[in-house]
């Protein structure tokens, strides 16, 4: 039995928390993706997000062909378990232009990817095979299109092969190429602006900047869009002014499809990111029951979704995961991705209060998952150390040693 005490919440009672699940939902029923199309050449494609269905155009095998050297002939021409057949005189090669009929109880040299002459339906391997002048035996037990390849077998002419909100990667390149596909219709990438705010962040670090912060939350942003196949628009820094931070969100709504922002979404005095989304935005979201990432404000500006990420780089970076992920996987087309997970022992133990759903810097050791040494939202060298998350649900109360936690692999993301 779980205990509910005061003592062992992790919000105070009479404040309202929004659950992680939650405020994501919402979010997926509320945006919508409106990006425009283009078609664009296949093998420029690398990346790109298909806007429809893909028909193959020609089917795979376009003939039936061989699959290994050797010699072709029709099954019905095997009389018993010890096989002679005539040798024609012609080799068949892969692309020729040869045309020959093989008559029954004859067989044909052929070399593997040659398309198969009329009369052959069955290859035997050139090693099972022994050649007397212009006959050939064998007496392996082989059967009715043995070694062959049928026409459309992998791919047929008028099927799909791709559907819409893939990625292409290098292995659909081929496929298409094989079908008979010159030019796709995809999204044009997700335009995603990263901007920065705070009195206390600086680009470039001197003797007079002893209290300032480098912005590490910027470059860390820009490189996980563009590893996710986005295009980062780099908005800068601006200070904490509100009249500059609305400026800048009015430009940013122009030419972006989506906004990152990193400070100021909090509670604090000069905390303007989130009063501004909520005087004039629309603000979806705000306190959101999770750690790291508690002050995270999901909103809209001039109908263009923001994200305001908390100023710590392990909160901005968590919550990048857990929100940008699905919202800009709907947003560029790809459709609403979340992070992979599976179960695995614990190699540590801790005790967690009720109410917040909290994510924990991890790696996989010796088949255990082991935690960062500190929890705290600044110490950005946990994430360079971990390898994937482990999320603790809202209503667990203690981790020990052994029991199965959720490992979220950071594999193919980051």
């Amino acid at each position: 039995m779980k205990k509910n005490t005061d003592n062992n919440m992790a919000f105070p009672r009479g404040t309202t928390w929004t659950p992680v699940e939650t405020a994501l939902s919402d979010l997926k029923k509320s945006l919508t993706m409106n990006l425009k199309c283009q078609k664009i050449d296949v093998s420029n494609s690398l990346g790109f997000i298909l806007s429809e269905d893909v028909f193959a155009k020609r089917s795979n095998p376009h003939m039936a062909n061989t699959a290994v050297d050797g010699f072709g002939f029709a099954f019905k021409s095997l009389i018993g378990p010890k096989n002679f057949l005539n040798l024609i005189a012609e080799q068949i090669t892969p692309g020729s232009d040869i045309i020959c009929d093989v008559p029954k109880g004859s067989a044909v040299r052929i070399l593997t990817g040659a398309s198969l002459p009329s009369g052959v339906d069955t290859v035997v391997l050139q090693e099972e095979v022994t050649v007397l002048e212009n006959k050939i035996s064998f007496d392996c037990n082989i059967k009715r299109g043995e070694n062959t390849r049928k026409a459309g077998e992998d791919v047929k002419a008028g099927e799909v092969i791709l559907k819409k909100g893939l990625r292409i990667r290098p292995q659909d390149i081929g496929l298409l190429v094989a079908a008979g596909l010159k030019e796709i219709g995809v999204y044009l990438p997700l335009r995603v602006g990263i901007l920065s705010t705070g009195n206390e962040i600086v680009e470039k670090f001197n003797d007079q900047d002893f209290n300032k912060t480098l912005d590490a939350n910027r470059p860390m942003l820009m490189s996980i869009m563009k590893k996710w196949g986005y295009k980062p628009i780099d908005l800068g820094h601006v200070v904490d002014d509100k009249h500059r931070i609305r400026d800048k969100l009015n430009q940013a709504s122009q030419v972006c499809d989506v906004i990152f922002t990193s400070g100021g979404a909090s509670t604090g005095k000069e905390d303007h990111v989130s009063r501004l989304l909520k005087s004039d935005g629309h603000l979806y979201h705000w306190k959101v029951a999770m750690k790291p990432g508690r002050p995270l404000a999901l909103a809209s500006w001039k109908k263009t979704p923001v994200i305001g990420l908390p100023g710590n780089p392990v909160a901005a970076f968590v919550c990048t995961l857990v929100f940008g992920k699905p919202i800009c996987g709907l947003l560029s087309g790809e459709g609403w991705v979340q992070l992979g997970s599976f179960n695995i022992p614990a190699s540590f133990s801790k005790a967690k209060k009720t109410g917040r759903r909290e994510y924990l810097r991890a790696k996989i050791k010796d088949g255990r998952a082991e935690i960062f040494h500190s929890e705290g939202s600044g110490r950005i060298s946990g994430l360079s150390w971990a390898e994937g998350l482990i999320e603790l649900p809202e209503d667990l109360e203690k981790v020990k040693v052994g029991d199965l936690v959720k490992y979220m692999p950071f594999s193919g993301l980051v």
